[in-house]
């Protein structure tokens, strides 16, 4: 775990709900992130009060700012390239825009060249697993930069699913077509249970089949269940991350997303 102040070098804006931030400065030495759902901490200003508390690392791990209200969310690192003789190392962060109400969305939505963005981790990586033929893959949009991340990480011959639900059309444009092509990409109506509905249209599931989920907590409630107790499926076969949970701020996605079951 590192924790790393960086500088805005650019902002994009991609389709109808996403920013992507570029990120570059010498605390970029050492990172690394060689899992698909891998994530990174960023810490964002206190929207009140303007004041930006981070964690500092020391002998004995991260310690809390005596002071300020450290607010930081959870988001995956859709692209690092490493410095080179010609370029400085670059971190790509992408953020959904909804609002002005939730502080990341907030600080994305503003963003400039010159910002300052602190980030730490990622503090492990999960490689993808391995003897599976078959990964299928369920997201909506807070989780669709780590879709296309298992799609570039996952051997060619493994056959890729993925279900995406989509709030905007033009978001569909997230994915580079290499990527579409290199995977079955299924576009859903978002908030609408499609992802279930698609999940079990899938018939049997073998032991040759992995698959990750990622999104709004509540809605992968009964995906869970179905996959985990009606077809009995391992954990080991099956990851479902609840990333945020509707009318909850700063949802802890390594929190069970069913309390009445938590086993994983």
């Amino acid at each position: 775990m590192a924790i790393r102040t960086l500088t805005v070098d650019s902002v994009a804006r991609l389709g109808a709900s996403f920013v992507r931030v570029t990120l570059t400065g010498d605390d970029l030495r050492g990172f690394t992130s060689t899992g698909p759902a891998d994530h990174v901490k960023v810490f964002f200003p206190d929207p009140v009060t303007g004041e930006l508390a981070v964690p500092t690392m020391t002998a004995e791990g991260m310690k809390r700012p005596e002071h300020g209200n450290v607010i930081a969310r959870d988001y995956t690192p859709r692209t690092f390239r490493p410095a080179t003789e010609d370029s400085p190392a670059q971190l790509e962060l992408d953020f959904v825009i909804h609002g002005t109400d939730a502080p990341a969305s907030t600080w994305a939505s503003s963003a400039a060249p010159g910002d300052t963005l602190v980030v730490g981790g990622p503090r492990g990586s999960h490689p993808a697993p391995t003897g599976m033929t078959r990964v299928i893959l369920g997201a909506d949009l807070s989780a669709l930069p780590a879709v296309a991340r298992w799609i570039e990480m996952l051997p060619d011959d493994v056959e890729i699913c993925a279900f995406v639900e989509l709030e905007h059309p033009s978001d569909a444009g997230y994915l580079d077509p290499e990527l579409v092509h290199r995977a079955n990409v299924i576009w859903l109506d978002g908030g609408s249970g499609s992802l279930e509905r698609a999940i079990r249209r899938l018939g049997d599931i073998g032991d040759d089949t992995y698959l990750w989920l990622a999104g709004e907590a509540d809605a992968l409630v009964p995906v869970r269940r179905y996959l985990r107790r009606e077809l009995g499926l391992p954990a080991k076969q099956v990851k479902v991350d609840g990333y945020w949970r509707r009318g909850e701020q700063g949802r802890d996605h390594h929190a069970p997303i069913d309390p009445s079951d938590p086993e994983d």
